[in-house]
């Protein structure tokens, strides 16, 4: 099925006659097919040839040299693919420390700053989650068409730069503007990464690797304040920004030497380009090539993409809105956390010692997602087994039943513990069940997407990322005025009622009818 803008938004498939490289040119270079091999469909392929060239009546296409082709990510070493996971892993995991590192550190550069506003203030924590929201609707598109190293290396760089200047920013707005270009940077890699993913795995071993590169996104925020409040108490705010720009780097070096290409498209691309230059044959071409497009129809077709899939697909809807009340209440928390541990009204420890509760919620995140991890593919495998060997998307949502518990409990037992004044134990625990609740929600709604658009992933995962990110950016805005009303325990009350309001009717609507949305759209991959 072809979508309305004419491209089609199906995995690649291969089809007609093909033969090898050196029978591809010997053919082009006698002026086309012979009526032989134009009457006949066949195949004369050698088992060591170069990449596939599909001929069809004009040209030869440049494609996989069949399913098992070791140039196709899905069928490189298992090695290879999980550095390819690792490393997007650690791309992924540096901007939201940077995110959240800032957090234990807002008073010292309230003071600074000069700044009385508890909104203004709360934005130079935010407004690097506000660029998440922008990010990757075109930087994931982007990725679709030059691939996916490329954008990575350049936004990292970009993102560096900005974050170092937030370190030396001398007023407010500086630190306001340079956050958000930094994040503008940052947010790449929550798009790319789960569409490299999509690029090297099949579903029934793509949840394991999902999971750990999900756990990034939640356990940087965990992990940056514990490191900022010990920064920002024994040297300087500064050098908040400072640190995580050095581990920056090292990741742009790592990345840059050890990470490989994974989108299809731009390696059969790469490779078109080099036959055409050894064989000055300007006939090879790539599916994406034969189509004839100008460079700014095929970008205006991939940055129009994540809107269309948001506007017209009840699938990233449903799971972006899910995701939006996950990911904005756990930002929430982080805003508030620090007062609830640093204030003299509860427990009145100092800005290191306080920074040492994000343990839990990064022990959270890890027990989340260690489980999750193992039973989200093993779940997979047994109901495809169960459905004659035939893989579905909605496989991957009854673990969303943890989720849907957890998230709510958690809440409920944090707010309360920390209004009551009880054992700092106790809300460490309601925070530990809250995130628990976070990252197996964030994967299971994450492989989920990839399954269904796997192709357009980055797209896909961009569009999710939008009202997320938003959620982000706005929640931690109105944190002061809600706790200052409704204080720990009815605030997060509110916030475990709207848990469980869509936690619970959204994986039993991804189970019922997912598969017939699936069915309906241009952009699935298949029913």
């Amino acid at each position: 099925m072809k979508s309305a803008k004419g491209e089609d938004p199906r995995e690649d498939t291969n089809s007609g006659p093909k033969v090898d490289l050196e029978a591809g040119h010997k053919q082009s270079t006698a002026g086309g097919p012979s009526k032989g091999a134009e009457s006949k469909d066949v195949t004369l392929v050698r088992p060591t040839s170069p990449p596939f060239i599909s001929l069809g009546y004009r040209q030869p296409q440049v494609t996989w040299n069949g399913p098992e082709d070791p140039d196709n990510p899905k069928n490189w070493p298992t090695t290879k693919k999980w550095r390819a996971a690792v490393l997007v892993s650690f791309f992924t995991f540096i901007s939201p420390v940077s995110s959240s590192m800032v957090a234990p550190a807002l008073e010292r550069i309230a003071v600074e700053f000069k700044i009385t506003d508890d909104v203004l203030l709360e934005l130079t924590l935010s407004t690097f989650v506000l660029a998440y929201a922008v990010g990757p609707l075109f930087l994931g598109p982007l990725s679709e068409i030059y691939g996916r190293k490329i954008i990575l290396q350049l936004t990292n760089l970009f993102y560096i730069v900005f974050n170092v200047a937030c370190g030396v920013s001398k007023s407010t707005g500086q630190m306001i503007a340079f956050r958000f270009l930094a994040g503008l940077g940052g947010s790449a890699p929550l798009a790319i990464g789960g569409g490299v993913l999509g690029d090297c795995f099949r579903p029934e071993e793509r949840g394991k690797a999902l999971a750990i590169y999900g756990l990034a996104p939640l356990l940087g925020p965990a992990i940056g304040p514990i490191a900022g409040g010990f920064i920002a108490e024994n040297t300087t705010w500064r050098w908040v920004f400072y640190a995580t720009s050095i581990t920056a780097g090292l990741i742009q070096i790592a990345g840059f030497f050890f990470l490989p290409e994974t989108y299809g498209p731009a390696i059969l691309g790469s490779k078109a380009k080099k036959l055409r230059k050894e064989t000055e044959n300007q006939n090879y071409q790539t599916e994406s090539e034969r189509q004839h497009q100008s460079p700014g129809k095929i970008i205006s077709t991939a940055l129009v993409r994540p809107f269309r899939l948001l506007t017209t697909q009840p699938i990233v809807q449903i799971l972006a809105l899910y995701m939006a009340i996950v990911y904005g209440t756990m930002y929430l928390t982080l805003a508030t956390f620090p007062t609830l541990w640093t204030s003299k009204a509860y427990y009145g420890e100092s800005a290191g010692i306080g920074g040492l509760n994000y343990i839990s919620m990064g022990l959270g995140f890890m027990l989340g997602s260690q489980t999750c991890a193992p039973l989200i593919d093993r779940i997979y495998r047994h109901l495809k087994s169960r459905n004659n060997n035939i893989g579905r998307p909605e496989f991957r949502v009854p673990l969303m039943a943890v989720a849907a518990f957890c998230n709510p409990v958690g809440l409920f037992i944090y707010g309360w513990t920390a209004q009551t004044h009880c054992h700092w134990i106790a809300p460490n625990i309601g925070i530990c069940i809250f995130s628990i609740g976070n990252i197996v929600a964030f994967q299971c709604i994450q492989t989920y997407i990839v399954d269904s658009y796997t192709r357009y992933a980055a797209s896909a995962l961009a569009a999710a990322a939008f009202l997320r990110s938003l959620a982000g950016f706005s929640f931690p805005l109105f944190a002061p005025y809600m706790f200052d009303v409704l204080k720990y325990g009815w605030g997060n009350s509110v916030l475990a009622f709207v848990a469980i309001g869509i936690g619970i009717p959204a994986p039993i609507l991804l189970w019922r009818f997912g598969q017939k949305l699936r069915a309906a759209s241009p952009f699935a991959a298949g029913g």
